[in-house]
């Protein structure tokens, strides 16, 4: 049994989904789950829907969601005749979409982006499903949110794996061939729930790790998973084995070709993933897997931009002690960050987040009724593994704001270019 992926810019438009139906057609006939991400840049469409939503601006929102609705139409317009049942299913959905965004927004941002987001991957997989049947590959269209059962924190929800692999033994036959949503799930209250930015990957890991599945495909735009990112870096490898543990510190870090949350429920069963690229699928890509124990020496280098630095330090000037570190990440945890590197000193503590300007405000907010807080914007964050001596070709003249480093990495905090 084997779970496939593809991504939003596999099947962005119709010579796509023609590619991808192609690639899935060569899948065996049962024991095969395919996981499909929104079409193209929908999800950034749908965030300004979110956004306009929230704010109370609703003739931007649905102006927005017509947008989205043409260009989903166009593709449909060439793939199908005009009178598939297809229509109305997508059409279905939209409706329901308008239906959300007509109902006032709570004050909760992160439930409101739930509820609207997720529509993004529900349309893409009707339409996949339908060309994918018309071209003779008899599947089941699976509800995920049926399956991947989650808490209530929105945009980044934790999985609840007990009720998961009931729902799963309860919908989905080993045997079966199954065409799904990634990044989306369900509370127990019936309201959707996101895996956080990318966590389509992660659907397919869960899938996989519930169903014991023999492998996993995630079918992406590069050859496989990079030593860097190729529009970073010209001179980019491909890494062809890796071990679980080596992928592990890239997602880390912050690789972008592997979502963090992906690796560990398949390294617990032994579950091999590979990384391939859906315009060259003959090419073997990237395996990583148990197998595969020795680490590759090669540099890897992982840029995150629209980095922020928070400089934090006690009013009164006294040292920054554990109930200090208590209260700043108690406040981090409840205003949804994640570290990207921090450290101490007697007297401050710095803290590298990405760049979100709504959740920002309101957590510094927090901190200065507590600390000083001064912030540096417009940075980058590298991070290199297995670094030698070729990371400092990365400063080009700049002096790092931070910079730490381990036995195997380094990360320097840089202003941008």
């Amino acid at each position: 049994m084997r779970v496939h992926k593809f991504g939003g810019a596999s099947i962005k438009d119709v010579e796509g989904v023609k590619r991808v139906a192609d690639i899935i057609k060569t899948f065996p006939e049962s024991g095969v789950v395919v996981v499909v991400s929104a079409m193209g840049k929908t999800t950034n469409l749908l965030e300004e829907v979110v956004h306009a939503h929230s704010n109370g601006m609703l003739d931007r929102a649905f102006e927005l969601m017509n947008e989205c609705k043409k260009q989903h139409f166009a593709i449909i317009d060439e793939l199908f005749p005009q009178a598939h049942g297809v229509r109305d299913e997508v059409n279905n959905l939209f409706v329901e979409l308008e239906w959300t965004v007509e109902d006032p927004p709570r004050d909760d941002y992160d439930y409101n982006y739930d509820q609207i987001v997720g529509y993004g991957e529900l349309i893409s997989s009707r339409i996949v499903s339908a060309y994918l049947a018309d071209s003779g590959f008899k599947h089941d269209w699976l509800d995920a949110r049926d399956i991947i059962k989650t808490d209530n924190r929105h945009r980044d929800a934790r999985i609840d794996w007990q009720l998961c692999g009931e729902q799963c033994r309860r919908y989905v036959k080993k045997e079966g061939t199954y065409l799904t949503q990634g990044y989306i799930g369900c509370t127990s209250e019936n309201f959707n729930t996101t895996l956080g930015r990318e966590g389509s990957d992660y659907t397919a890991a869960i899938f996989a790790f519930l169903m014991e599945a023999d492998e996993v495909c995630i079918w992406k735009d590069v050859p496989g998973l990079m030593n860097a990112d190729p529009n970073e870096f010209s001179d980019s490898k491909l890494l062809e084995r890796v071990s679980f543990e080596e992928a592990i510190e890239l997602a880390f870090f912050g690789a972008k070709v592997i979502h963090p949350k992906t690796i560990q429920p398949l390294k617990k069963k032994g579950i091999a993933l590979r990384v391939k690229s859906f315009l060259n699928p003959v090419n073997a890509g990237s395996l990583i897997s148990s197998e595969v124990e020795e680490i590759s020496q090669v540099p890897s280098y992982i840029v995150k931009h629209d980095q922020v630095l928070l400089n934090i330090s006690a009013r009164d000037l006294s040292f920054i002690a554990e109930h200090h570190l208590s209260f700043i990440f108690g406040s981090m945890a409840e205003h949804g960050f994640r570290v990207n590197m921090m450290q101490n000193s007697a007297v401050s503590f710095s803290v590298v987040l990405d760049q979100d300007q709504r959740k920002l405000a309101n957590f510094v907010q927090a901190l200065e009724n507590e600390f000083d807080v001064e912030m540096t914007g417009q940075l980058s964050l590298y991070t290199v593994r297995h670094y030698a001596d070729q990371w400092q070709k990365l400063l080009k003249g700049r002096a790092p704001l931070l910079e730490q480093r381990t036995s195997e990495t380094i990360q320097l905090l840089l202003t941008d270019q």
